[in-house]
């Protein structure tokens, strides 16, 4: 377990940039991840850890790589449905063995009409997983309804460690510390949708600076049009403590190089 857990919290500042391409299991090709090994391949040497499914992990992630596996094991609806939360476990421990995964990932829907299925869901795969050792990693999915504050965010996180979660994914929020700080296990923060390159930036530094262990973002990373620009600007934040600021200019920088890197190679 301690092992599975250093493998994605590294760098000796118990920090992690995970990458997020799981969302295709309940929304399909979306865009820039119609073809997931494209835009996986050059962010890989960028991140800690992948969180993905078993179905992109096989077929999309050369196994070579030695990439720590956030595998994505809930699901089964799809983005058609109006109600998300009426998800289960998809995949087996033996599965996410065989996969060699560091951690499972599921999502739990506190306030929504299939609470009591996912959270059952949860406490099920941790009893499976610490049998052998892998960590959980629960992420408080949030309703259309459910309003993304403090209060409702600190009752998602503490119920997921309540039931046996090691890692919570979470969104950020306004008086986030008090979150943190009801949350005796890491908490990754969620990038959510796109927005422009400078907000998720300072999304990033504020979750830093206010207790979070890392992120585990996605559409922020790989939608920008810039994807390995903004990757490498979100790890200066998250194990160099760059300031925000310091990570746009580095942005722009890596940005602009690779644009002379373009008309050279044309």
């Amino acid at each position: 377990m301690r092992n599975r857990l250093a493998r994605i919290f590294k760098h000796g500042d118990n920090r992690t940039v995970m990458l997020a391409v799981d969302h295709g299991y309940f929304q399909g090709p979306t865009t820039k991840l119609e073809n997931p090994k494209r835009t996986i391949e050059p962010l890989l040497p960028y991140a800690d850890s992948i969180m993905l499914t078993r179905g992109v992990l096989r077929n999309c992630v050369d196994a070579s790589n030695d990439i720590p596996i956030v595998l994505r094991v809930s699901g089964g609806v799809s983005i058609l449905k109006q109600d998300l939360s009426n998800e289960d476990i998809t995949t087996s421990i033996e599965e996410a063995l065989r996969l060699n995964a560091s951690a499972l990932a599921l999502s739990i829907f506190v306030g929504e009409e299939h609470e009591h299925r996912t959270l059952v869901n949860l406490a099920r795969l941790v009893d499976e997983a610490e049998r052998y050792g892998v960590p959980v990693l629960a992420v408080t999915a949030v309703g259309r309804e459910m309003a993304r504050d403090a209060r409702y965010l600190a009752l998602a996180c503490r119920i997921a460690a309540e039931l046996g979660a090691r890692i919570v994914k979470t969104y950020y929020c306004e008086n986030f510390d008090r979150v943190v700080d009801s949350c005796p296990v890491p908490l990754v923060i969620a990038g959510g949708k796109k927005v422009p390159e400078y907000e998720a930036l300072k999304l990033t530094y504020n979750a830093i600076k206010n207790g979070a262990a890392g992120v585990d973002m996605g559409r922020n990373i790989w939608q920008s049009d810039h994807p390995v620009a903004m990757i490498r600007a979100v790890r200066a934040i998250v194990h160099d403590n760059a300031t925000a600021d310091d990570a746009w200019q580095l942005f722009n920088e890596l940005k602009t190089n690779e644009n002379r890197e373009v008309l050279i190679n044309q």
